[in-house]
Parts: structure tokens; C-alpha cells; sequence
């Protein structure tokens, strides 16, 4: 299913408005935005706009295309980047995934016949819109990835941030081989059972021990808030695809009513279609609002808790250059060396502390602001959808009445 027409308009003018509002501080010296996008068949391509006053950079404003695979490059860049380790690096973008769309706009097509010529155009609009919307969200993902890289005091001097801004030519990033994604699953699995073997480690910080534990706890219940509200969006969107069929069946009723009945009929299939907007506006608002929100933050979690893994990690690497230290002394051999490797490790992890803390501090005082904000928002286009459903309501007793 290609994209509907007049919607590579709509992202460029729509993106802005229809986004997850999260707290970045934005540095006026470097403003990033993804004023459009375009979708193919397999893959979508992004215009990525950038004007900043800062020296790092060849040009004030300018404009590169970028793949998701170039994305990913970037995030895996900074994640691997050991003079990041104490920071907290902006989750990668979700892949883009438009088959549920199109498996969709498939299934209604092998079903037109089943349903009224009216019923189907309607059917095939909300489709349409529902691609719409994830091809927004898919934008809007890959954006506010690159703002958080942007309004980073460290990550934003990254020289590979740079060239993925400013290099005008393709960056030939290559999808990972077969080999390559099993070397990522292996470090997975690797991390996993270090993460197992680091539980039993003493923390000398209790600040981070509270933190690892908040944030397992807090993972959780951020999940399951998700999966409900989830649940919560598609039923409003089911109750609104029901509506599309009552309205229809209302209209085919009222051609077959010759009495006074017909108006009636009408008039109750027009006020079953102003419902379904307004109940479809209902799900996409609490979607973006909520759960979009929920996911952002279920991912920066995660991104959290690696921050604390690596400092496990550090902590772990400290003690045993003590031990170390201690057996070369004990024999009398190397001591010279234990004694560098130690104060090495040791200066790692005091660094490391240090640098997490504050992303820790940070993190926690965005999401606050994230939260509250995206909350209110939702409230609020909660009630102005209540009074539309209300008044859509009084309008057709008033009608039937007069």
C-alpha cells in the first residue's frame, strides 16, 4: 500500500503538532528537525535540517538525506564509544513497520464485496489514516533521537554526529550481516549473565543502589501501563470502525423507508459518523499522548539501566585490580604494573560515578517535566472530546425533536 496522496505534505506540515513532547532544553545554536520524509517500498527516506551559529560545524544551515540503517550506525557509534560510558545514550529509533497497515488495506480489499460501496470507502479512509499516523510517529521517533543527541553538552560535540548532519553524500551504511547480528545477539547474551553475576556485587553508593532498584521497579510497572494503555487505544478505534457499519446499515435502512422514519434514520447514521471522528481523534490523542510517552520512556530506561551496567561493570573491574594489586604484592612481582592497572580502574569508575549521577539526575528531572506535560495535554483534548461527543448528541435530539 503506497502512502496516501498528499501525505508527504501532511508529515511536513503535521510533524511538529503530532509529536511526543519531551523535555530537551533545545540549544537555539543547534536546531535539528526532520521537516520531511518519504516512504518507498521497502525503506524511508529522511531529510534531515540542521541550523547552528556553533564552530564545529563547515556551514550554518544544510540539509542531508538519511536511512534508518544510518540511524542505527550513529546510536551504535555513540554506544560504543568508551569516553560515553558514563552516559545515558539516547535509544535508537524503532525500525520503520508499516506491514500491519498494508496487511490490513489487503484484507479490506479481498472483503469489498461483503460491504457497501460506502462502508468500504469509509473503511479505506480510516486505513489510510491509520498509516498516516504511524508514518508520523515513525518521523517523529527518528527526530526527537537526533534533538536528544543535540542538546547533549557532550554527545553534540561527537565528531560522527557531525558528519551524519553535515556529509551530503550517502553514508553507505550497510544493514548488519548474518554474523554481525549474531555478534550482537552473543553481547546480549553476554550482558545478561554478567548482569546475574554483577547482582551479587556490594554497592558502595547508595544513591546507585536506589537508582537500580527504582528503575527495574519502575520498568515494570511503565510496562504494564503500556500494554494497558495500548488495550485502551484499540478499543476506542474498534468502537469507531463499529460505528463506520452503523451509520452504513442506518443509510441502507432509511432507502428502504418510505414513511416520515427515513429523516430520522438519516439524521441517527450522520450523528454515528460524527461520533466515529471523534472517537477515532480519542484513540489517536491517547495513543500519542500516552502510550507513545510510555514507550519513549520504557526504552530510556533501558538506556538507564546500561548506564548503571557499565558501571557495575567499572566497579567490578576496580575490585579485582585491588585483589590483583594485593597477590603481586604478596609475591613480590609486577607490583609496578598492578599498581598503574589499579589506578587506572580506579580513576575509570570514580569517572564514571561521577558522569552518571548527573545523567541520573537529569533523567529523572526531564521525565518529570514529560510527563506533566504530556498528561495535562491529554486531560485537556480529553475533555474537548467529551464536549464534542456531547454536543454532537443534543444536536440530534434537537433535530429529531424538531
Amino acid at each position: 500500500m503506497a502512502l496516501p496522496a498528499g501525505a508527504e505534505e501532511a508529515v511536513t506540515r503535521d510533524s511538529k503538532i503530532r509529536s511526543v513532547s519531551v523535555d530537551l532544553n533545545i540549544d537555539p545554536s543547534l536546531q535539528i528537525d526532520i521537516p520531511d520524509a518519504l516512504s518507498e517500498k521497502d525503506k524511508v527516506k529522511f531529510t534531515v535540517h540542521t541550523k547552528t551559529t556553533l564552530p564545529g560545524f563547515q556551514g550554518t544551515e544544510f540539509s542531508v538525506t538519511r536511512l534508518h540503517e544510518d540511524f542505527e550506525w550513529l546510536h551504535d557509534i555513540l554506544t560504543e564509544t568508551e569516553e560515553y560510558a558514563g552516559l545515558i545514550i539516547p535509544p535508537a529509533p524503532a525500525k520503520p513497520d508499516f506491514d500491519g497497515p498494508r496487511e490490513k488495506m489487503h484484507k479490506l480489499g479481498e472483503g469489498e464485496l461483503s460491504m457497501t460501496k460506502e462502508e468500504f470507502a469509509k473503511m479505506k479512509q480510516e486505513l489510510e489514516a491509520e498509516y498516516l499516523a504511524v508514518f508520523k510517529k515513525t518521523v517523529s521517533s527518528h527526530e526527537i533521537f537526533l534533538q536528544r543527541i543535540s542538546s547533549h553538552p557532550v554527545l553534540r560535540q561527537d565528531h560522527n554526529f557531525h558528519v551524519f548532519l553535515e556529509y551530503d553524500h550517502d553514508l553507505s551504511v550497510r544493514r548488519k550481516n548474518a554474523k554481525e547480528m549474531f555478534g550482537g545477539f552473543f553481547k546480549s547474551v553476554v550482558k545478561s549473565a554478567d548482569e546475574v553475576l554483577f547482582s551479587g556485587v556490594k554497592e558502595v553508593d547508595d544513591f546507585f543502589e536506589q537508582e537500580k532498584t527504582f528503575l527495574v521497579t519502575y520498568y515494570n510497572r511503565i510496562k504494564d501501563a503500556c500494554a494497558k494503555a495500548d488495550k485502551m487505544t484499540r478499543s476506542h478505534k474498534n468502537v469507531a470502525d463499529d460505528y463506520i457499519h452503523t451509520s452504513a446499515c442506518m443509510n441502507s435502512l432509511a432507502l428502504e423507508e418510505p414513511t416520515v422514519i427515513k429523516k430520522y434514520l438519516l439524521k441517527v447514521a450522520e450523528l454515528f459518523e460524527r461520533l466515529r471522528k471523534i472517537e477515532n481523534r480519542v484513540s489517536s490523542d491517547e495513543d500519542l499522548k500516552l502510550s507513545e510517552l510510555l514507550r519513549y520512556y520504557m526504552l530510556n530506561i533501558e538506556a538507564a539501566k546500561d548506564l548503571l551496567y557499565r558501571r557495575t561493570r567499572a566497579l567490578v573491574d576496580y575490585e579485582n585490580s585491588n585483589k590483583a594489586l594485593d597477590k603481586a604484592r604478596l609475591k613480590g612481582k609486577d607490583v609496578r604494573q598492578a599498581e598503574t592497572h589499579q589506578q587506572e580502574c580506579c580513576q575509570r569508575f570514580e569517572k564514571l560515578s561521577l558522569s552518571a549521577k548527573q545523567e541520573l539526575n537529569n533523567f529523572k528531572r526531564k521525565r518529570i517535566a514529560a510527563f506533566r506535560k504530556n498528561l495535562v495535554e491529554m486531560t485537556e483534548l480529553e475533555i474537548r472530546h467529551a464536549k464534542n461527543n456531547v454536543s454532537a448528541l443534543q444536536s440530534c435530539i434537537d433535530l429529531l425533536k424538531n
